[in-house]
């Protein structure tokens, strides 16, 4: 059963999705997709957990407090910030720095952020 916003991945073609409302099971590849749970505990020498920084008219995110590696076989994927009911998401590629920038007038975020071999992290 899928969970609104829920976060699942298919670790044989590797396609992650968000699933925009609660329903059946996800298959891909002819399997169930898993559903990622959010890391938010720093395990190894990469830093994943996004930090929010206030800024002019909305919000900087940055993935670790030592920039996260964006290089061809390990990056950074998506940064996405929460504001309640709402969402924005950047895409991020091999060789751009882990940081977006978000414009909002919301007060209470949070982010969540997918690292191509670590998976999904959270602030």
């Amino acid at each position: 059963m899928t969970k609104k916003r829920g976060i699942y991945y298919c670790s044989d073609c590797k396609v992650t999705l968000e699933a925009l409302s609660d329903g059946t099971d996800v298959k891909c590849c002819g399997n169930d997709m898993e559903l990622l749970i959010e890391n938010d505990k720093e395990a190894s020498l990469e830093k994943h957990i996004p930090i929010i920084e206030k800024i002019d008219g909305g919000f900087k995110v940055t993935v670790g407090s030592v920039l996260h590696p964006m290089e061809e076989a390990h990056y950074i994927q998506w940064i996405e910030l929460n504001e309640g009911d709402k969402a924005q998401i950047k895409f991020m590629s091999p060789g751009q720095q882990p940081i977006a920038d978000f414009k909002t007038d919301a007060t209470e975020v949070t982010a969540r952020e997918f690292c191509n071999i670590h998976g999904l992290w959270k602030s």
